[in-house]
């Protein structure tokens, strides 16, 4: 076996590796075994990483094992919840692949309005459970997205103006250490480490369970209204005014995209989550310009709203994509997005602008470990492609589109959008709050076993 980020090779007898696996209850892989190869794959058809093992695991016990083996024999570890990260984290080459994707456990408790969820949940997964009490937790907006990346990174979603990210409304959270401990990390109990796992990635450990605080939201005034690209300008430009006044209920997102005959179009998509006649005064604005394309705008449940993305993001294919926080939109930034909209390679690229505020941008910055609480935009250059032969020009042209963009943006940027990227950005992911995650990663994995991420190196003493 090979760790590619040691530079060393490291070689396990076959009678180790065979003790290994009559301590593991649910599946182990290696190259050439059937599903092997299928267990590899994450989203990013870009990752073709190769682990010398895959655990796919069956509960707790196993987690412990592999971290113990992983740690123990000097393995790379890599840990997968759903998979759906750009960067391709969940996945490494030559070491050990540990996959949680099995492990779907979840319990909504009415009583107390919370639901224990296990980490190879994804989110449609997740809300069709709470759905059936009419009660959700703030997830993301891509429903085969896994709960536990989107979590540990933060978590913005549809509800966040209402009810926040979704590490505001984590009540607690089981981990696995490097040292193979169990801890439950809450308010109560290893309360810096609950900290860090709120918006620290999985720089602390493995989370195998977690505790959420469930709201009331059954049907949303939700869907996209679709306008044409000449008027794209004016709809962003009001689109920004629109969401700067709008109340805490609303949660909406804009895109530039490809509408149903290919060409190039301009989307805003709602999410009202308050009283229906309500919601539809204060989208009037936005309903009632020009001449819409289409008005998909309804009522709807929101598990449904949770799904809508799910067809733009198909298997198979490849992703790079580049991010930062936006607080105003101004004409000259409208300007580039579309230049840059006009010229993409690819037709499935699209251009996104994620609106976060309310009780998310309430929330002090050192509350949780995810630093960036402002009224803003989440910017997403969302490049997909089916043919690698086409990877060169549609990276270059990300590149290009990103570096045009950077003098409009802040430094910060969303950790859950980084794609492989340097130290730099990886620290501004975590802003003010870095010093802070380095010193508490030194006390519960002070080796940085789990560095297969966005890497916090532990802090020296």
């Amino acid at each position: 076996m090979s760790d590619s980020k040691l530079g060393a090779k490291v070689f396990l007898p076959e009678e180790i590796l065979q003790e290994f696996r009559s301590n593991i209850r649910g599946e182990i892989t290696r190259p050439g075994d059937l599903r092997h190869e299928t267990l590899r794959r994450v989203f990013n058809a870009m990752i073709d990483r190769r682990p010398a093992v895959i655990v796919h695991c069956a509960g707790v016990s196993d987690v412990i094992q592999a971290v113990n083996f992983a740690r123990e024999h000097g393995l790379l570890l890599s840990v997968r919840g759903g998979g759906h990260s750009v960067a391709g984290h969940a996945v490494c080459d030559g070491g050990l692949m540990l996959d949680l994707s099995g492990m779907k456990g979840i319990r909504v408790d009415l009583q107390r309005q919370i639901a224990i969820a296990q980490s190879g949940l994804t989110l449609g997964e997740f809300d069709w459970e709470t759905h059936a009490f009419g009660l959700a937790t703030p997830l993301g907006i891509v429903s085969v997205t896994g709960i536990a990346g989107l979590t540990l990174g933060g978590g913005l979603g549809w509800l966040n103006g209402k009810y926040g990210l979704t590490c505001d409304n984590l009540l607690s959270g089981d981990v696995v250490t490097s040292d193979g401990r169990l801890l439950t990390a809450s308010e109560s109990e290893n309360d810096d480490l609950f900290w860090a796992i709120r918006g620290g990635s999985g720089n602390f450990g493995v989370v195998t369970s977690f505790t959420y605080r469930l709201h009331p939201c059954d049907v949303v005034l939700g869907g996209p209204i679709i306008y044409p690209l000449a008027s794209a300008s004016d709809v962003l430009s009001l689109f920004h005014e629109v969401v700067n006044a709008c109340p805490d209920e609303l949660s909406t997102a804009a895109l530039l995209t490809s509408g149903p005959d290919g060409q190039l179009v301009v989307a805003v998509v709602t999410c009202w989550c308050g009283p229906i006649e309500a919601g539809k005064e204060v989208l009037r604005p936005l309903r009632s310009f020009g001449q819409p394309l289409q008005d998909a705008v309804q009522p709807m449940p929101y598990r449904s709203l949770q799904r809508m993305f799910d067809g733009a993001f198909p298997p198979n294919r490849q992703h790079y994509w580049k991010a930062g926080f936006l607080k105003d939109l101004s004409a000259e930034t409208i300007d580039v997005m579309l230049r840059f909209a006009a010229e993409r390679p690819s037709p499935a690229t699209a251009i996104g602008l994620q609106q976060m505020h309310g009780a998310a941008a309430r929330v002090h910055r050192a509350a949780t470990a995810f630093p960036h609480r402002e009224n803003q935009y989440d910017l997403l250059i969302l490049s997909q492609w089916e043919d690698p032969t086409d990877t060169a020009r549609n990276i270059e042209w990300t590149k290009s589109f990103f570096e045009t963009m950077r003098p409009f943006l802040d430094r910060g940027v969303y950790v859950n959008d980084l794609g492989q990227e340097g130290e730099e950005r990886v620290k501004a992911a975590y802003g003010g709050n870095y010093d802070r995650l380095a010193k508490i990663k030194a006390k519960y994995d002070p080796d940085n076993l789990f560095r297969v991420n966005q890497n916090i190196v532990p802090a020296k003493e």
